[in-house]
């Protein structure tokens, strides 16, 4: 699926959370890239952004272009090599904040469904229990509404769309998804409600856990 249309927000233009000699956090914004598209116009990114004033910086790990939320880059090779197998390894904590469609029965869970890319319709992924890769996503409640509810969710691994899947697969779709939700949760929100909320990592250097965080505009 072609990016129609791409218009990356231009306010703000770069949102650094924190900053030293080995690396930077980030939060994205939704709506732009986290590296360059194929085509010239698709050429906005934060990486680029980033790059534009640390040009050593190097990207470590991406959020799908709708996602908002904390990302973190690289300030050199070695604190690249040592962020990248932290990721690799399963070494970080995430949390994302997510609104999704209607209210599930219990106020928490678990979604253990293997994903892979849904060829004809890419980007789009799907649940295949044959091929699929090993994907596990926690969920938790924070707050009802009639129509919807703000849940919070940690991904185990980390699957492209993952929690945008499985939060479909159990029939309750994320709000704005342009690719996975169906017509009236596509409408009940302008974008999609998924935004990375914290990541903790160690230090590249002096290993000491380090932990930060960034609310959504969709939830207080």
């Amino acid at each position: 699926m072609a990016l129609l249309n791409y218009q990356p927000p231009m306010t703000p233009y770069l949102r650094i959370l924190y900053q030293d000699a080995q690396m930077l956090i980030l939060d994205k914004p939704s709506g732009l890239l986290s590296v360059p598209g194929k085509a010239l116009e698709h050429k906005d990114c934060l990486e680029l952004r980033v790059r534009r004033v640390y040009p050593d910086a190097r990207i470590v790990h991406r959020l799908d272009m709708a996602t908002s939320g904390v990302m973190v880059m690289a300030m050199n090779p070695d604190s690249h090599r040592q962020l990248s197998r932290q990721f690799e390894l399963r070494q970080t904590s995430k949390r994302y904040l997510a609104r999704i469609w209607g209210n599930p029965e219990a106020d928490a869970g678990a979604v253990e469904l293997p994903l892979i890319c849904d060829w004809p319709n890419r980007p789009k992924q799907m649940v295949h229990l044959p091929r699929g890769k090993k994907a596990l996503t926690h969920w938790r409640v924070l707050k009802r509404d009639s129509d919807h509810c703000l849940v919070e969710l940690e991904p185990v691994t980390g699957r492209s769309h993952q929690l945008r899947v499985h939060m479909l697969s159990i029939g309750h779709p994320i709000l704005g998804d342009r690719l996975y939700a169906h017509p009236d949760a596509l409408a009940m929100a302008p974008r999609l409600q998924l935004h990375a909320c914290y990541l903790g990592l160690s230090h590249p250097v002096s290993g000491e856990f380090m932990d930060f965080a960034s609310r959504p505009d969709f939830a207080p």
